[in-house]
């Protein structure tokens, strides 16, 4: 029986040795977990509206950051150094807020700015390109919130005030004189430019002039107007070299005759043979035309179209009565012409007076 109780007695010791052992590895284990939580740290990171909680044993921001894989970069906004220490005692907390591209063209080129203002105008503030003095921002307004990508452009305005010498443009008067041919011209007095001082005010925008106002003037010398003449005569190069001028033109039927019996229902011997509606003789130069439509004793020129040379100059000084309307019957000594001439197209240009 002594074996037995013996063994008993050894038994109950080892297992009360197995308890003191598993009771100071609880309570150890129990001390680890205090001392892990005590050193543990609760941080908040806002990463633009973008919210993430977490527990770190790190020691810094920075390395809490790069425990969750966020790269901050130079031109980004934190709201505390990211050297900065954590607190064990109190929660810690980041606001990251990324910058985005601005393209700000001025100058003649274009410069990407990364920023994260609220606003233009707090933008323009950092930027390396900004408006100054009264140069005008184009593609939105100071108060305008910033946008990726957003495009501006900065116009250079620049007012300067000249003082500049400048001529005054001399007047021209016309005055119509009716002897002399229609197109022609010539001067009666040259005339004389004047000369002004004047002051302007200039405006630039990107080096190229958009403005030039007038703020004062100071004639030096006043300008003489100059005189000229215009003709108002119609002139026509006739076939043969002269000049005729005329005031008027009408396009009419022509036809022929003599002062045979065949032509005026008068014989040689007739006291009004070869005498005209106006009592003088006919003869080359002498029409007859209808006096409503041609006053007689009118001088003309008459011209014939196409092949068969001019009548030339004539006065108009009979009537005949098939003479009617816009009808003249030119006078030649030739009944064999005659009979050939048959009805031609004319242009009767009435001579001018002058």
């Amino acid at each position: 029986m002594l074996p037995l109780a013996k063994n008993i007695k050894r038994l109950f010791s080892s297992k009360k040795r197995l308890l003191i052992v598993i009771m100071a590895v609880v309570v150890a284990a129990g001390a680890g977990c205090g001392v892990f939580a005590w050193l543990e740290k609760g941080v908040v990171i806002n990463d633009n509206g973008r919210l993430l909680n977490c527990k770190t044993m790190k020691s810094t921001f920075k390395e809490t950051l790069e425990q969750n894989d966020i790269v901050v970069n130079t031109y980004d906004y934190v709201s505390t150094p990211l050297e900065g220490s954590l607190h064990r005692t109190k929660l810690n907390e980041i606001y990251i807020k990324r910058a985005v591209p601005v393209y700000i063209t001025a100058d003649g080129q274009q410069t990407e700015v990364m920023t994260y203002a609220d606003t233009v105008e707090q933008m323009l503030e950092d930027s390396p390109v900004k408006p100054e003095g009264i140069d005008r921002l184009e593609g939105a307004q100071l108060t305008d919130s910033i946008s990726a990508n957003l495009e501006l452009k900065i116009v250079r305005v620049d007012e300067t005030v000249i003082d500049i010498t400048e001529s005054i443009p001399r007047e021209v008067k016309k005055k119509a004189n009716k002897k002399l041919d229609e197109g022609y011209e010539r001067i009666l007095s040259p005339g004389q430019d004047g000369m002004a001082q004047r002051q302007y005010k200039v405006v630039e925008e990107d080096g190229v002039e958009v403005s030039k106002q007038l703020l004062s003037e100071t004639v030096l010398q006043a300008p003489i107007t100059r005189i000229m003449e215009f003709g108002t005569a119609l002139s026509l190069r006739t076939s043969r070299g002269d000049t005729v001028r005329y005031s008027k033109v009408m396009d009419m039927s022509a036809t022929a005759y003599t002062a045979s019996l065949k032509d005026t229902d008068k014989a040689p011997g007739h006291p009004l043979f070869g005498i005209t509606a106006t009592g003088i003789k006919v003869k080359k130069g002498v029409i007859a035309v209808d006096p409503r439509v041609i006053p007689l004793y009118t001088r003309v020129y008459v011209e014939i179209i196409g092949d068969i040379p001019d009548y030339g100059y004539a006065i108009a000084a009979d009537v005949g009565g098939a003479i009617k309307g816009n009808k003249i019957d030119l006078y030649y000594d030739s009944q064999e012409y005659v009979d050939w001439f048959g009805v031609q197209k004319a242009k009767v240009y009435i001579l001018s007076e002058n």
